[in-house]
Order: structure tokens, then C-alpha cells, then sequence
């Protein structure tokens, strides 16, 4: 029977992607007859210059499908009927994909070839339109004929921010709407109660239960903290708003808004009745809430750690097995990949000598907190409750989206003597794309780059007049569990001595059916039970006494702070240098990695709002809700502490190459997710980019084609299988299955050990047979080396805290399958570490023991050569199951990459690439 497809945390949206079979072809033909008369927006050409461009013509960027994420009920019906697409829906798409196969030739001069020209303003013969949003004479939106990407241009800084606001409603409202509905918990009854919906609204509703007074005081607070920049912030988010609603208005009257709204029966297209709610303020906050959660948002796991400690010490005894726990932890691994490699160190999350206030539960006492009361319908049946359970595992979990690379290079090493810099952030793939590409100028702004949108008052991500810059997922620790002692009964605790009542935060929802979800009518509340200490998660008993286990993150209840980082990024009058740079990013307090470049300069810093712990606590677990264990100088009411100076984030200028694919930061630095070992994908990078410097004469075609084959290439593969086959082969292989296997698997890797077509678009991998053997070989060889030296309690309870693989292909793990970000998560660098251990290499921070075989070369040779003989023999079909994209046994389609619908215009799969979604390539010519 085939599998679904898995779906991850944005792929769990339900939105119009099968519509009723009344909707047939020549149904499809009427409505649309009906549906193209009303007045559509009208816009004529015009010239608009570039000023203060210092890049030369040699900033680029890209991202697929298209600028355009909005389409009427008409363009909708001829996408699902026929296929066509809305101009700029999918331009991006064919060049971003004809990268993987393009790239060997690629030169200085091709590069736009696959790319955007990325310079300020557009040439007069490009110009495809202009426009004055509601008549103000203060702005105007011109865009491109190639990409329809919005050009914006004000006299006024309110006129700016309008300009800014419309056109991120004329690319993105439905989106914009669906992500603001996410961040508030009313998802379903928004679009529908589909238990991808479901999933999607807990799993964010549990991390981020706000109330509306608790946005307005994000607000409040972002702007009274902030001086003459926080009173600016304010003024430009209501000149954005005012944009959108305009655009609402106008769209509305006009009946172009995005035919979602008729499909999830919000609008008529008869009559044109009902309503698009306006955007207020507080819908910003509760949209940054989604994105900080996904991308910026690093810890949490301390139950799921002490759960997999104690099952260490059950099994070798507390000491032993806490050196076990710890060498699988690899918190510090010797010989992890860094982006600081110049052996500069900054301490943070390390083991404390003593550790104090330590409260691990009691061994099987642990239960999730229920997060779905009072369920009806297809709200409470079995799917749900399933949907319910993965969303809670997710939302407590470590392993966080890391995603995005960057690759920078200083001058020293280039052909030009100017830094180059390929870089950007891996969002998944989505369909309309959660970025959007737009260029503001205007006064105090000076920018092009991607958005995410409905926070597009700034470009995010991008480049400025002289200097760019882009981020990735950092994921060091800000948050932290307490165990709070229960007392009078389950919803009552201690704080400081006193029994204080839980606050308690609902959200109720019901939905029906629609065109674009056909679920079953059905209803639940969501309730989160809020303590001083942050929301509660788990409870279980410690020590014999009733506790509930709490998450407080740094940023809960600040994730409008970052805004005024963000407001220094755009402001050419601000960013002269790295070290402005740096002082802009200091004030995003999401947990990134921000890269920079200029002419003549790089740059890199760690953001986030470390806290300061009290000595002696261990940030990996949890810890006891008591005065002398909470951060330095916290305070609950605002959720302010201490938190580490800047000069204790890992920072740099001018080191001769960055690289960085959400690997280490720097000696002493820990992450909270698993997996910061020998082997991690960060590798890829550091090889390739460590080679072209050695090299030197570095150019953007250069270093875009390490990437490029970085992004081709199959992690296990390229570090670990050398490794496997020399156990393998030190002896005669003589059984003839597992000796084709092994000379296949030979083949590959002299060939590159690439995930790669035979040519572009005949959708079938060369070295296909190779690649299937290792797909299923992978956890097969993992479980007969490790399980039975773990235990199956054990390595069972290790492989909650760290997936064993993440392939293109995988259903499993935290990005799910076709969304392109791969091997991030896995058992890699233990098996590297083990096996190099057998065969008698040296290993610098190994496991306590050898696993593989009982730690003999003979007894790890013998279970390799087992475990690959039962994979060599399973078909493509039982390897790649199938899903509702796939057929089974098909290979390629199983790695491709799917633009996930968040809407109702669909796209073609296309041919994996571990690349980021929005990617510059940029190099200053000259500086201000």
C-alpha cells in the first residue's frame, strides 16, 4: 500500500489541492468565462534608475517558483484544470533547477543564467510596469519584466513602508493570511479542519500560546525599549498595514483578491459577499511568532535528554552510562566542523564540573501535557488524536529546522581581490514560496533581498548599496525546562514558596466543510496551562513528589524585538562596516548565524538572547523551579534576565573563508540539537571551499560550483562509505550478492558519490543501483551496529533525541521527504567514529566502546556484510515505498523537490538539490 507523503511543519497546511470532481473541465471553462470580466489593476511602463548601487553587476540572487503567490479564482480553476500559470508564478523555478545539472560549466558570465541580475532599480527597457498604489504621489511600485519582482520607491518613509505593504499583499495576501491565522491558533477554522491543519495550528499554538493583550505588549514594550528606532518601527509597521489594507480594499472592489478565499468560503465569486479582515499590529506579532518558532528558535529536549540519560545509567550504572550519554551527545565534539576555525573559543551551554538543581524525572513517569480538550466531530476521532501526538513530539523536540548555507570568502583569496559570498537561508519549498523578493529605497532605506511575508517593512535577508548579508539556523540553547513542584492539585504550584494557580490560555475552534477541504465538520479547545516558568509540557514525578515540566525560552513574549535589527539592516546610514554590521544584528534576538560582506571586508555573528544560568546548572536538562537555579536577574513578568555580552557570541571579521550548514560554531560553543560530530554536512562545505582558498583566484562562478556539488552530494556517501568498505574489504568478499553491491557502491564513489540525473531531465540518477543499496543498507547496517551493544531501551531512546538518517527520499526526521534539506540529522558520525575505531584509526573525541561486531574487525565485517547483503537485495519499490506523488520504486521523483501548495496554483516536481531556497552570489566592486 503506498505511504503518504510525510508532511513537516509547513507541509502539514491543508490548502486547495484536489477540488471536488464537480469540477470538471467543462464546469471549469464556465466559471472562468464568468470570472475574467472584473477589473483587473491597471499599471503602465516607466523608467526607474538605479542609485548607489556599489555591486558592479555582480550581485545575483534566486527564488523559486515565482514572485507571484497570488492568483485569482479564475487563474486557480485553469491551474488545477489545465495547468497554465499566472505570470511570474514559476519563472524562478526552471533556472534554480537547471543549476544541478549546469553548474560544471558554469563561468562568471553564466551565472545569470541561473540566477537574478540582483542590481538596484530596473533598466527602462525591463520596466513591465508602474504603479502608484491607492493614487499617492509619494510612492510607486515598478516591476520587472523577467520576474515580476516589485521595485519600490518613496519620497516619504510612510509612503516607503505603503508602498511596501501593497506590494506584499498584491504577491503573498492569502499566505500572509493563512501564516497570521497559524501564529494565532485558528488555523481550522481559517482554511479547514484537515488534520494537516490540525497538526500544524498545535504544534505552534503549544510553543506560542498568546493572547491578544500578550502581542500588544510585545509591542509596547519593542517600542518603549527602543528610543527614536522603536517610535520609527512603529510608524513604518502601520504605514505597511496601511498598504495591505488598502490593497484589500482595492481588491476586493475590484474582485481580483486570491480565489483561496472563495474556495474556503470567505468571499462569493457571485456576489462578491463576505469579507478579507483587515491586518492590525498584532497579526505582525503573532506572524513573527510562526517564523522565530521554525527558524530561529534553538533548545528545548531537556526531558527527551534526561529520558535517554536515565535509560544510560539503567543499563551500564549512573557513571558509566553517563559517559555514554555524553560521548553520544558529542556537546563538544575535537573534531567537528566549525565556522570559526581559527581555534577561537566562546563558552556557552558547557557541562558544569558540579552540576546542581538537577531534576530528572522518575524512570516511566513521564507523560506529554495533553494540548486538545473537549473534541468533537473529526476533531476527536482517531486521526486526529494522531495528528495531535505528532505535533506535540515535534514541538518539544531538539532537532530543529537547522537549513541554510553560506559560503564566504575574503579578498586575500579571490581572483578579483574583493570578498565573494554565495549565500542563503533553506525555507522549504513552498508554493507561494513563505519568502518574497522586493527592493525598497526610500528614506533611512536602501535594500533588495527576500522577505518573509507579511513582515516585508524590511528586506530580512539580501543586500544593501555596498554590503550584503544572510543568515542561517543557528540553534544554541535559549530554552530551558524547569520542573515546577505541584501543590493543592494538578493545576496549582510552588513559586518561591507560595502555591500560585496556573494561568490557564484557551483557544477554541470549530470548522465545516468547503470546496478546498472537504472534512467533516468537527471542533476542539486547545488549553495551555502557563506558569511564571513558561508554558507547561510535561508531567511526570521527581523524586517521588508530582511535578509539571515547563519550557521558558528567552524570546517568548519578545519575538517583536528583533524588529529594530532587522530596521539597521535596510538603514545605509547605519551599516558602513563589518562592525556596524555586527551591531545591527546584536539586536535580533533569534538564535541565527549572520554572515556579511563588502568590497573589502567579511564579517560573521552569532544572534540570540542567551541567557545567563546560574552556576552549576546544566542547560541539558531540567532543573528545579527555585531561586537559585533560574537565570541571572530574571524577571517573570517581562521574561527579562542577563543574558551573555556580544563579545561572547561567537564573532569574527576578515577570517579568510566562513562556511556554515548549521555545524558548530566555534570551540566550546554547544547547540542544543544532537549531532555535532566527526560527519555533519557542514563537511561538504569545508572541504570544497578549504580547497578553492589553498587554491586561490576565487571567483563567483567558483565558489557557486562548490556549492553546487555540495549540494549533489550524499553525506553518508562522500565521509562514512570509504570507511565501510574498507571493513568490507579487508578480507575477500566471496559472497557474490554482496560482492556486485560492493563493486557497485565502488563505482559510485569514484564517480563523486552523487545524487544525480544521467542528464538533465531524464529523471533517473545515474549510479542509480548504488544509490539504492546505500539508501537501504543505512539504517539496517546503523541498527545491527549499535542495538545490540545499546540495548534496544537504550539505542531506542537515542534515537528519539537523533534521528539515524535523513535522506532526500526519508519520511522520517524533521524536514520530512521532497523538501530538498537533507542529511542534517543522522547516526553519521557514529558510525564514522566506530568504525574508524575498529579498524585501529585514530579518533579524536570517540564513544566509550566499540560497537560494530563487538569492536573486532572480523565480528564489524561480518555484520556489515550481512546487513548489505538484505539490503542489496530489496527492490527499489520496498526502498522507495511511493507516496500520492510517487510511484513506488521510482527513485528520483522519491528525492524530488515539491513546492509544497499553500495555495491553489500547483507546480512540477523537480530534481533534488541540498541548496538554499533564496541564494545570493554577490561581489562588491567599490565601497561608499
Amino acid at each position: 500500500m503506498p505511504r503518504r507523503t510525510p508532511r513537516n511543519t509547513l507541509d502539514r497546511l491543508r490548502t486547495p489541492g484536489r477540488f471536488p470532481g464537480f469540477l470538471k473541465t467543462a464546469s471549469v471553462c464556465a466559471l472562468i468565462a464568468g470570472l475574467l470580466s472584473p477589473i483587473t489593476q491597471v499599471a503602465t511602463a516607466a523608467e526607474v534608475t538605479a542609485a548607489n548601487d556599489y555591486c558592479g553587476g555582480q550581485c545575483s540572487d534566486i527564488l523559486p517558483p515565482g514572485e507571484n503567490g497570488n492568483a485569482t479564482l479564475a487563474q486557480v480553476l485553469l491551474n488545477q484544470a489545465f495547468g497554465t500559470q499566472p505570470d511570474h508564478a514559476e519563472d524562478q523555478l526552471g533556472p534554480y533547477a537547471n543549476l544541478a545539472k549546469g553548474y560544471p560549466t558554469l563561468t562568471n558570465a553564466t551565472i545569470n543564467t541561473f540566477f537574478n541580475d540582483a542590481s538596484f532599480g530596473v533598466a527602462s527597457d525591463q520596466v513591465a510596469s508602474t504603479l502608484s498604489p491607492a493614487g499617492r504621489s509619494d510612492v510607486t511600485i515598478v516591476r520587472d519584466k523577467k520576474t515580476g519582482v516589485p521595485h519600490i520607491t518613496g519620497t516619504t518613509r510612510y509612503g516607503t513602508e505603503f508602498g511596501a505593504g501593497y506590494a506584499a499583499a498584491q504577491d503573498r495576501l492569502w499566505l500572509m493570511d493563512v501564516f497570521r491565522h497559524v501564529g494565532r491558533g485558528q488555523l481550522t477554522a481559517f482554511a479547514g479542519g484537515a488534520p494537516s491543519n490540525q497538526g500544524l495550528e498545535q504544534q505552534f499554538w503549544r510553543n506560542a500560546p498568546y493572547t491578544e493583550a500578550d502581542l500588544q505588549a510585545q509591542i509596547d514594550n519593542a517600542v518603549a525599549t527602543n528610543g527614536t528606532r522603536g517610535q520609527q518601527a512603529l510608524a513604518d509597521a502601520n504605514a505597511y498595514l496601511a498598504g495591505i489594507n488598502s490593497y484589500i480594499d482595492a481588491s476586493d472592489s475590484g474582485r481580483y483578491f486570491p480565489g483561496e478565499y472563495v474556495l474556503t468560503g470567505h468571499k462569493d465569486s457571485v456576489t462578491n459577499a463576505g469579507t478579507i479582515d483587515h491586518f492590525k499590529i498584532t497579526d505582525l506579532v503573532a506572524l513573527a511568532s510562526v517564523i522565530g518558532a521554525l527558524f530561529g528558535s534553538g533548545g528545548g529536549g531537556e526531558v527527551n535528554n534526561a529520558v535517554s540519560l536515565l535509560a544510560a545509567q539503567e543499563k551500564y550504572g549512573v557513571q558509566q552510562g553517563s559517559e555514554v550519554w555524553e560521548a553520544f551527545r558529542e556537546r563538544n565534539d575535537p573534531e567537528a566542523a566549525l565556522t570559526l576555525h581559527n581555534g577561537q573559543s566562546f563558552p556557552y551551554a558547557a557541562k558544569p564540573a558540579s552540576p546542581q538543581g538537577e531534576a530528572l524525572p522518575d524512570t516511566g513517569s513521564v507523560t506529554a501535557e495533553p494540548l486538545v480538550y473537549d473534541a468533537t466531530g473529526t476533531g476527536g476521532d482517531a486521526t486526529a488524536s494522531a495528528t495531535s501526538a505528532t505535533a506535540t513530539a515535534t514541538a518539544l523536540s531538539s532537532a530543529r529546522r537547522g537549513m541554510s548555507n553560506a559560503l564566504v570568502v575574503s579578498g586575500q583569496s579571490t581572483a578579483s581581490g574583493h570578498p565573494i559570498a554565495v549565500f542563503g537561508p533553506q525555507t522549504g519549498y513552498f508554493a507561494p514560496q513563505l519568502l518574497m523578493l522586493q527592493e525598497i529605497q526610500g528614506p533611512g532605506i536602501s535594500a533588495r533581498g527576500a522577505s518573509f511575508a507579511g513582515l516585508s517593512m524590511y528586506v530580512e535577508l539580501g543586500r544593501g548599496q555596498d554590503y550584503a548579508w544572510s543568515a542561517t539556523t543557528s540553534g544554541q540553547d535559549i530554552i530551558d525546562s524547569y520542573a515546577v513542584e505541584l501543590c493543592q492539585d494538578d493545576y496549582h504550584y510552588l513559586y518561591h514558596g507560595t502555591c500560585t494557580a496556573m494561568d490557564v490560555v484557551e483557544q477554541k475552534n470549530a470548522w465545516k466543510p468547503t470546496t478546498a477541504d472537504g472534512t467533516a465538520a468537527g471542533s476542539y479547545t486547545m488549553r495551555v496551562y502557563r506558569t511564571k516558568y513558561g508554558p507547561v509540557e510535561y508531567r511526570a514525578t521527581a523524586g517521588g513528589k508530582k511535578v509539571a515540566y515547563t519550557t521558558l525560552r528567552s524570546s517568548f513574549m519578545h519575538e517583536a524585538d528583533s524588529i529594530i535589527g532587522f530596521q539597521m539592516l535596510n538603514d545605509p546610514d547605519h551599516v558602513k562596516s563589518p562592525q556596524t554590521f555586527q551591531s545591527a544584528v546584536q539586536h535580533i534576538n533569534y538564535t541565527f548565524n549572520w554572515f556579511y560582506a563588502d568590497s573589502a571586508h567579511t564579517a560573521y555573528y552569532n544572534s540570540g538572547d542567551n541567557p545567563v544560568r546560574a552556576s552549576g546548572v546544566d542547560a541539558e536538562f531540567p532543573v528545579w523551579a527555585q531561586a537559585a537555579y533560574e537565570w541571572k536577574n530574571w524577571v517573570p513578568a517581562t521574561n527579562t534576565a542577563d543574558y551573555t555580552p556580544a563579545s561572547a557570541h561567537p564573532n569574527s571579521i576578515d577570517q579568510d573563508y566562513y562556511i556554515s550548514w548549521n555545524n558548530k560554531q566555534a570551540l566550546n560553543y554547544s547547540t542544543a540539537s544532537w549531532g555535532d560530530g566527526s560527519v555533519h554536512r557542514g563537511n561538504l562545505l569545508e572541504d570544497r571551499v578549504k580547497k578553492l582558498v589553498a587554491a586561490g583566484g576565487v571567483t563567483r562562478a567558483s565558489l557557486t560550483k562548490a556549492m553546487a556539488d555540495a549540494a549533489l552530494a550524499d553525506l553518508r556517501a562522500e565521509d562514512v562509505l570509504p570507511d565501510l568498505l574498507k571493513v568490507v574489504n579487508s578480507a575477500t568478499v566471496t559472497d557474490s550478492t554482496a560482492a556486485a553491491a560492493v563493486t557497485k557502491l565502488q563505482a559510485w564513489l569514484t564517480a563523486g558519490g552523487r545524487r544525480t540525473e544521467t542528464a538533465a531531465g531524464s529523471k533517473t540518477y545515474a549510479d542509480a543501483d548504488a544509490i539504492r543499496i546505500l539508501d537501504a543498507w543505512w539504517p539496517l547496517l546503523v541498527k545491527a551496529e549499535f542495538a545490540p551493544g545499546l540495548g534496544t531501551g537504550l539505542y531506542t531512546a537515542l534515537t528519539a533525541n537523533l534521528p539515524i538518517d535523513e535522506t532526500p527520499s526519508a519520511a522520517h526526521g524533521p524536514t520530512g521527504a521532497h523538501a530538498g534539506s537533507s542529511f542534517q540529522y543522522g547516526w553519521w558520525s557514529y558510525v564514522d567514529k566506530d568504525v574508524r575505531a575498529v579498524l585501529g584509526e585514530t579518533v579524536q573525541g570517540g564513544l566509550t566502546q566499540k560497537y560494530c561486531g563487538g569492536g573486532t574487525l572480523t565480528g564489524c565485517r561480518d555484520i556489515l556484510i550481512s546487513s548489505l547483503k538484505e539490503a542489496a537485495g530489496k527492490t527499489a519499490a520496498q526502498v522507495y515505498p511511493g507516496d500520492t506523488l510517487c510511484a513506488a520504486g521510482n527513485q528520483w521523483c522519491a528525492d524530488s523537490i515539491v513546492q509544497r501548495t499553500l495555495g491553489g496554483i500547483k507546480h512540477g516536481n523537480i530534481s533534488w538539490q541540498n541548496r538554499p531556497t533564496f541564494q545570493q552570489v554577490v561581489e562588491f566592486t567599490s565601497h561608499r
